[in-house]
This record gives structure tokens, C-alpha cells and sequence, in this order.
């Protein structure tokens, strides 16, 4: 049975479980772990099929996804954002939920079946995200060709051909930034616009683009120190190209976006919610569920958001009071957002401290894992260009080739604004035994399909990172209370999404209403909260993936060293849980019932 609820079940339903074991979990045994053996009599010849041509798909209609397969056939292309190719990979979608509803789950396999289900909720949740016109919101102050230039980072940029191929698509850039006005512009027709507040940052984002001259602009990076493998007439032709490119055709199409931008987009933008839009209460509903794969309400998330704050919020107050500070959690909060002894002085030492938390992380994995990803990463600085209108920090999986790291990035904008306390609970999340470790092992997977091994969903991925910052206790992190209390601000954090995103995008809050919110629980410093505010905005339902997704993980756990007591293994759990994927919640706890079913009945 699937169950969403949050608080952890009787023991003794465990109990009972060590008397029989039932053909059911037996089944489902074998249904989610890829490495056990399948039935004999199953036929997965057409499903393989229907997933094999649904990859080729993907990277034929997403061609930046194929370096990550070593395959530079799409080096010098661009997705196709036309309102028709949106339109085209709907109706292709279609057809590929079509031939899977006309396989029959009983004549498949146990891995076959959870494969189907996987796919198949995937490609509905896409044509359910076209239906309700979200591709029309088509950027924001966070994603978009305003934010291309950062490709760079990982593109390999070492021969003449990688160079053309990146000149290649910045003369097609101008046909992409048409595109994104046709979404735009479509959007305004049909009441599906990204919210003024969100929008009103990108102005100043293409603005600072413009300035300056052509080797001033970010998208010339790449030829600013060029491989001393190239001669001087190839690094010139190549310069002289690049520097056309952007003065004659990048930046007059960046400045007739931004015209239309102020001119015509920003007046027609809608308010923070996306309840303010037509349908709006059904649409956020739907993406609720889509983000937490689970069929919770807003109604029922608010309230679980309002539960944790409370909780959380005592064991802060008991931090509080352990170092004798003499004022109430808001004071306190005060005091860590304006002390200088929390913060660095300069972007270097704040990047050398980032590098310093990483080295320790490492030594500490081995106690909870059974199996730690080959794929190594790295600590960065978020691009200049970005940082002012970005998070505090973001995670690039590695490519899955091994042919690039996976890439911790960090911001050092402002320093003065990114505390000390924050940076282990931080670092935990994104690096390891966060993000990092989670998405390297899924990729180095045997056994599963692409869209399984290079995917996954956001309750999982988000889930997992919550779950591992309270790993750090385990691995020797926290040992002062203000990085304890950093973990619980954390913690805070993802609760108070919880309330404030279901508060907009549902309830009707405003802006202001959900900063002082957040303010008022979390110490987190306000230019943080108000980019996370933003960032919610823009992005509805996505917040609520992670504490959702978490205290799914902290409900298996429990139950599992409730049945097993003195036999519950730490590292067999996690290299369980790990052990397939990025899985909907649902099925990863029909995966973890069926391995605590064997567990118990295995236990001495």
C-alpha cells in the first residue's frame, strides 16, 4: 500500500512481519533491486524498446545532454525553444505514453514494471506542464540565455573544433533569443507570465552583457586565453570571429529582448503567486504533487510546514540558551546576522574556507557507506556575472562519461552576508554525503536504463541533501553549537519553504509577508532570504521537494532501526536506498519495506 503520511508506523506492524514473510514483499524485493535476479518467464523485449527510442529521443531533441556521453555531435547545437517544438516533443510524448499503456505490467518483469511506472509518470508529468502552459514562463532572474555564457565552465574549450563549435552557437544564439520572446510573448496571450518581481531583475542581468566592448563580454570568455596548441593566425581568426559575433548579431539581439522586456513583458507580469493566474490554484496544486511525488494537497503541506517550524524552533531555543545568550530567537538571529566575527572579510578567504570544510568531509563517509561514486568534485566560485541574484551555493553532476568532475559551486558575492556556521551544514548538502555522492553513484549504475542512471526526481535528490546534513553529526561535523545551530537554520529553512511557498502560490500571501516569515524564523541573512524568496517565486512547488522528501528518508530510517534494534546496519541502509536510483518517494518505500522485510527475517 502506498502511504504518504510523515509520522513513523508502529514497530510492531514490523514485528509481525519477522513471522511471515509475504509473496508480496518477496515480489517487491526483487522488483527494486537491480542487482537480484528476475523471473524467468518475464518479457521485457518491447519496454526495452519503448525506452531505447524514447533515450535516442531525449538526446536527439536535447543535443547539450550528449557531451555528457563523450558525444560531441551536439557541440554546436541548440534545443529547439519555438513554441512548435514545444508543441512536437508534446505530441512525440504522447505517443511514446500510448505504446506504454499498451504493455501490460503482468508480462513484464519486476524491474520492467517499476521502469514503466517510472517513465510513464515522468512523460505525464511533462505533458501535464505543457498543458498548463508552464513552458510559456519560459526564464527568470535564474535560468535563461541571459545566463549562457556560464557553459564555458564545463564545455571543453582545448581544440580549434571545441572553439568553432562554440562560435557555431553563438551565431545561433540570436535565433534562440527570438524563440524565447515567441514563449514569452504567447505567455501574455494566454495568462502564463513569470512574476514581475522575478522578471525585474533580468533587465540589469542583459544590461551588463551589453556594456563595455565585445572582449568585455562574458560570452568572449572562451577565447580570452586559447591553447598554446593553436597557432597565432588560428587564435586571431578565431578572436576577430568572436568579437564580430557578439558587436554585430549577439548583443543587438540581447538589446531588442531587453526593449521587449521593459516595454512589453514586465507591465503584463503577474503577481508573486501563481494563484494569480488563471487556474492558478489547480496548477500549483498539480505541481505540488509533481515535486513531491505524492498525492499531498497545499493544504495538507502548509500544515506539515507549520508542524516542523514549531519543532524546530524549540531545539534552536535550547541552542540559545546553552551559550547564554541573553535575548529571544529573534535577537539571537539578529546578532548572528550582524556580528563580524561570522563572516569573512574577502572573497578569497571565504572560497579558501568553502575548500578547507570540503577536505574534511571525505574521512568521514566511510562509516555510513558501503559503496562511496568513483567520480571525483571540486569546490568553485559562482560566476561573477550570476552571483548578485543566485543562492548561496549549487551542485553539477559529473559527466557521465568521467570526462568532467562534479563541481561544488559556492557564492562568494558579499561576503559579509555568507556566515561561518553555515558552511559545514552547506557543504554536507551539496558535496558529500549530499548531492554529490548521491548523483555519481546513481550514474555509475549498472543495469538501469539513462533516464534512471542521468535523472531522477527532485523529492529524491532534494530529499537526500536534506537528509545527509544531519549525516554531519555522524561524521564529526557540528562540534561547536553555532555550527549546530547552522544545521538547525538549515532545517528551519526547508520548513519554512513549506509555508511560504504553499503561502504565495496558494493561500494568496505576499511578497513581504513571506520574507517576514522567513525572517522571523530563520537566521539566515535577509539578502539570502530575499534571492530564496525570488527563487520561489519564480519557481512554484519546487521548494517543498526537499523537507517532503526528507522526512519520507527519516520515516524509513526510523522504522528500520526500530525492527532491527542492535542489528540495523547504517552503511547497508543507505547503499539500499542509494542502490537504484533517484526514485518517485512511493516506490522508494516499497524498495526499503521489502529490504526491512528480508533484514528482519535474516536478523539473528
Amino acid at each position: 500500500m502506498t502511504r504518504h503520511h510523515l509520522t513513523p508506523r508502529p514497530p510492531a506492524k514490523r514485528a509481525r512481519r519477522r513471522e511471515v514473510r509475504s509473496l508480496t514483499a518477496w515480489l517487491l524485493c526483487l522488483a527494486l533491486s537491480p542487482c537480484m535476479a528476475v523471473s524467468a518467464h518475464a518479457d521485457d523485449t518491447a519496454l526495452e524498446g519503448v525506452i531505447d527510442r524514447h533515450w535516442q529521443w531525449v538526446l536527439e531533441q536535447y543535443p547539450e545532454r550528449r557531451l555528457d556521453y563523450g558525444d560531441r555531435s551536439g557541440s554546436a547545437l541548440w534545443t529547439d525553444r519555438s513554441p512548435e517544438a514545444f508543441r512536437s516533443r508534446y505530441d512525440d510524448e504522447g505517443r511514446f505514453v500510448n505504446e506504454l499503456e499498451r504493455i501490460e505490467p503482468a508480462t513484464l518483469s519486476a524491474d520492467g514494471r517499476v521502469n514503466r511506472a517510472m517513465l510513464l509518470r515522468q512523460l505525464r508529468d511533462n505533458r501535464n506542464e505543457f498543458e498548463d502552459g508552464l513552458h510559456l514562463i519560459a526564464l527568470d532572474m535564474r535560468s535563461g540565455p541571459q545566463h549562457w555564457h556560464s557553459m564555458v565552465e564545463y564545455l571543453p574549450m582545448d581544440t580549434e573544433q571545441d572553439l568553432l563549435d562554440w562560435l557555431t552557437r553563438l551565431r545561433a544564439l540570436p535565433e534562440q533569443l527570438a524563440q524565447y520572446q515567441a514563449l514569452l510573448t504567447e505567455g501574455l496571450d494566454k495568462g502564463r507570465t513569470q512574476a514581475q518581481i522575478v522578471m525585474s531583475r533580468v533587465p540589469a542581468q542583459i544590461q551588463t552583457l551589453l556594456e563595455g566592448n565585445a572582449t568585455d563580454s562574458p560570452f568572449f570568455r572562451a577565447f580570452l586565453t586559447l591553447s598554446e596548441h593553436l597557432d597565432a593566425s588560428q587564435q586571431n581568426a578565431l578572436q576577430d570571429e568572436a568579437r564580430r559575433v557578439i558587436t554585430e548579431e549577439i548583443n543587438p539581439a540581447f538589446a531588442e529582448l531587453l526593449a521587449f522586456l521593459e516595454e512589453h513583458y514586465l507591465p503584463g507580469a503577474r503577481e508573486p503567486g501563481i494563484v494569480s493566474l488563471p487556474g492558478g490554484k489547480q496548477v500549483y496544486a498539480r505541481l505540488a504533487q509533481h515535486f513531491t511525488t505524492t498525492n499531498m494537497t497545499p493544504d495538507e503541506i502548509h500544515e506539515i510546514g507549520l508542524r516542523e517550524v514549531a519543532r524546530i524552533r524549540s531545539e534552536m531555543e535550547a541552542v540559545i540558551a546553552e551559550v547564554g545568550f541573553e535575548g529571544d530567537i529573534t535577537a539571537f538571529n539578529t546578532f548572528l546576522r550582524t556580528d563580524p566575527q561570522f563572516y569573512y572579510d574577502s572573497p578569497e578567504a571565504l572560497l579558501e574556507g568553502y575548500q578547507a570544510v570540503s577536505k574534511r568531509l571525505d574521512p568521514g563517509l566511510v562509516k555510513l557507506f558501503g559503496k562511496l561514486p568513483r567520480a571525483p568534485y571540486g569546490v568553485r566560485p559562482i560566476p561573477d556575472e550570476e552571483a548578485p541574484d543566485t543562492t548561496t551555493a549549487y551542485y553539477m553532476r559529473p559527466a557521465i562519461d568521467g570526462s568532467r568532475p562534479g563541481w561544488y559551486y559556492v557564492n562568494l558575492y558579499q561576503p559579509e552576508v555568507r556566515p561561518k556556521f553555515e558552511m559545514e551544514v552547506l557543504s554536507v548538502h551539496e558535496s558529500v554525503p549530499g548531492h554529490h555522492l548521491q548523483i555519481a553513484l546513481a550514474q555509475e549504475l549498472t543495469g538501469l536504463p539513462e533516464f534512471r542512471r542521468n535523472g531522477g526526481f527532485t523529492a529524491f535528490i532534494e530529499g537526500w541533501g536534506l537528509y545527509s546534513e544531519r549525516l554531519g553529526y555522524d561524521m564529526g561535523l557540528y562540534t561547536d553549537p553555532y555550527s549546530r545551530y547552522g544545521q538547525l537554520v538549515y532545517d528551519m529553512w526547508r520548513a519554512v519553504r513549506l509555508v511560504v511557498d504553499t503561502g504565495m502560490h496558494y493561500f494568496g500571501w505576499d511578497r513581504q509577508r513571506a520574507i517576514d516569515y522567513f525572517l522571523a524564523n530563520a537566521a539566515k541573512t535577509e539578502a539570502d532570504i530575499v534571492n530564496e524568496i525570488d527563487r520561489y517565486i519564480g519557481w512554484p512547488g519546487q521548494a517543498l521537494a526537499y523537507k517532503i522528501g526528507q522526512l519520507k528518508m527519516l520515516e524509513l530510517r526510523g522504522e528500520a532501526e526500530a525492527a532491527l534494534g542492535d542489528q540495523f546496519d547504517i552503511r547497508a541502509f543507505h547503499d539500499e536506498m542509494l542502490g537504484a536510483g533517484a526514485l518517485p518517494l512511493d516506490v522508494l518505500e516499497e524498495r526499503m519495506d521489502a529490504w526491512l522485510t528480508q533484514a528482519v527475517d535474516e536478523a539473528p
